[in-house]
């Protein structure tokens, strides 16, 4: 059974243990050491990336390039810092810098978002007997997929720092390791961020203010329609799921009220499951790009 790394991103002090021990035997030549480290950190690197590029095909193919990149560089890890932080600073690094993404093209504001719900119609659920999956899933799906898709309205540093600060639950001095800044600036980003995104709920979505019109059943058959979901595909709404909030607990305690209520709505998503398989991690493993890293002749 492949273990995933506790949540790494939580704020410690001592390195972790169990990825040293990987690493010691990475530079010993194990290749299943070496799976091991890579299995440990995926499912966590694949759940920032999908919030940061809502399309899980995306997310796949970065979590990939990022994996690629860490692998390709192990060699340069000296030490100096934790490892999750050296790693998770590369995942950084990439989501913050990659190509424009499918996602993204549209050039979605939360003007222009607010107008598409508005304009999708209040229509009455389907029937059971009409679609392939279960018309409370289908409801789960149009409310993951237009609470996920709210955060590509935040430029990419604001997305990033609420889906740590926020959705993580990242205290401020982790989110400054990984931005590489000062936990200030850290705190001011966040800021923003949640200041833009909440206002906009506040305003728009019925989850977190009654007095507004917008239900997510309603406007469910409308999604189905524009073809946002579609019931034989489902991106994000699962039978059985952890959720983001049960693996990676909020440490924070500067938020008010109103912003914890919020936030627990993008908190209570699923902790997606990536779905490349082991055999797939092996065949990338196995490309001879990755030989060297194996090499105890090179250190």
């Amino acid at each position: 059974m492949p273990v995933i790394a506790p949540n790494p991103l939580r704020d410690v002090t001592e390195p972790d243990a169990d990825d040293l021990a990987l690493l010691r035997r990475i530079r010993e030549g194990s290749q299943e050491a070496l799976e091991a480290l890579v299995v440990r950190h995926q499912p966590w690197i694949y759940n920032l990336a999908v919030r940061m590029m809502y399309l899980p095909q995306d997310a796949e193919d970065a979590t990939q390039e990022i994996l690629v990149k860490a692998i390709t560089k192990l060699s340069t890890f000296e030490g100096k810092s934790h490892f999750r932080t050296w790693l998770y600073r590369i995942a950084v690094n990439h989501v913050l810098n990659m190509k424009r993404t499918r996602a993204e093209e549209p050039g979605w504001t939360f003007e222009r978002y607010g107008q598409s719900l508005s304009s999708a119609p209040d229509l009455d659920l389907p029937d059971p007997r009409a679609v392939s999956a279960d018309v409370q899933l289908l409801i789960d799906e149009a409310r993951i997929g237009c609470t996920t898709g709210m955060l590509l309205c935040l430029d990419r540093e604001q997305r990033l720092a609420y889906i740590l600060g926020e959705i993580f639950g990242v205290s401020s001095r982790v989110g400054a390791d990984l931005f590489e800044v000062t936990p200030e600036n850290f705190r001011q980003k966040l800021s923003r961020a949640r200041r833009d995104l909440h206002h906009f709920m506040q305003q728009q979505c019925g989850l977190v203010n009654t007095a507004n019109p917008c239900r997510c059943a309603k406007k469910t058959q409308a999604f189905i329609q524009a073809g946002y979901v579609d019931p034989s595909n489902l991106l994000f709404a699962k039978s059985h799921v952890a959720r983001v909030r049960d693996v990676a607990p909020s440490v924070h305690d500067d938020m008010n009220e109103l912003d914890a209520a919020h936030a627990a709505i993008h908190r209570d998503h699923p902790f997606q499951q990536s779905t490349s398989s082991i055999k797939a991690l092996r065949d990338l493993l196995n490309q001879p790009r990755f030989q060297s890293v194996l090499d105890p002749r090179r250190s």
